[in-house]
């Protein structure tokens, strides 16, 4: 029994969980004139490499922009980031094809 409760207690102090990032980050950058869609792009791309370059210590392997909107002269974006085990964790968060539809709820 000593020996079933010593190899149990090793296996719990040397397994380490995977490790899984999914991430959803708000940031913004500033635009001037917000009707052109090249300036636009170039902001959102500022936005997305200042994210991945300053709020983010993993390679990610998905990068999804949820929500964006312009108030004034700044560009507000609302990015999902994820590695490839968040990735797979998104996957299963999502509702398969048949499920009912879901409602967004803002507080």
């Amino acid at each position: 029994m000593r020996r079933l409760a010593a190899a149990l207690g090793f296996l719990l102090l040397t397994a380490s969980p995977a490790a899984a990032y999914l991430v959803e980050v708000t940031t913004s950058v500033a635009v001037t004139g917000g009707e052109n869609r090249d300036e636009l792009q170039s902001a959102l791309m500022t936005a997305v490499d200042g994210v991945l370059k300053d709020a983010i210590a993993f390679t990610p392997t998905l990068i999804v922009l949820t929500h964006a909107t312009i108030v004034g002269d700044r560009l507000y974006v609302r990015l999902l980031v994820a590695d490839s085990e968040g990735e797979r964790t998104f996957d299963e968060l999502h509702a398969p094809p048949d499920a009912p539809e879901t409602t967004e709820l803002r507080i």
